[in-house]
This record gives structure tokens, sequence and C-alpha cells, in this order.
């Protein structure tokens, strides 16, 4: 099993991921456990990074959680 990365390391990663992220969402808004799953990454670290970009206006959040509970995010550029 693998241990987990340092939270440094992630936060480092996100300009890196912005591009990746942004491609999973030229379908539509997803969820984090979406977008985590096309992207072959855990949901723990694309939290941070969808939230970075949230507050640069990379993307935006839904304003109402699915039946799950959970947020949709979509490129801010798709509206």
């Amino acid at each position: 099993m693998t241990s987990p990365r340092d939270q440094r390391e992630i936060i480092r990663d996100e300009p890196l991921m912005h591009r990746p992220i942004l491609a999973a969402l030229a379908d539509g808004p997803r969820t984090i456990p979406e977008i985590a799953a096309a992207l072959g990454r855990p949901s723990s670290e694309v939290v941070y990074w969808v939230m970075g970009m949230r507050r640069y206006g990379f993307v935006i959040e839904e304003p109402e959680a699915n039946e799950d509970g959970y947020f949709l995010y979509g490129r801010k550029d798709a509206r």
C-alpha cells in the first residue's frame, strides 16, 4: 500500500492538473468523485485542485447538490 502524498505536493501539482480537469469537464459538470475517476487520481487530491480552480475562476460550482449530496463543478467558459 502506498502512503498518502504530502499535502504540499498535492497543492503544488494544481497548475499541472488544470488542463486534465478542464478536459474531464468538457462534456459537462461532474462531481469530485467523477472527476477523480476520469483522472485516475484519489478524490482527496482532486478536491484540492478543484477548490483551487474554483477560487481562481477556472471552474464554477452548481448552486445545488445532486441527489447523493455532491456538488457539480463545471467549466466557467461553458456558461
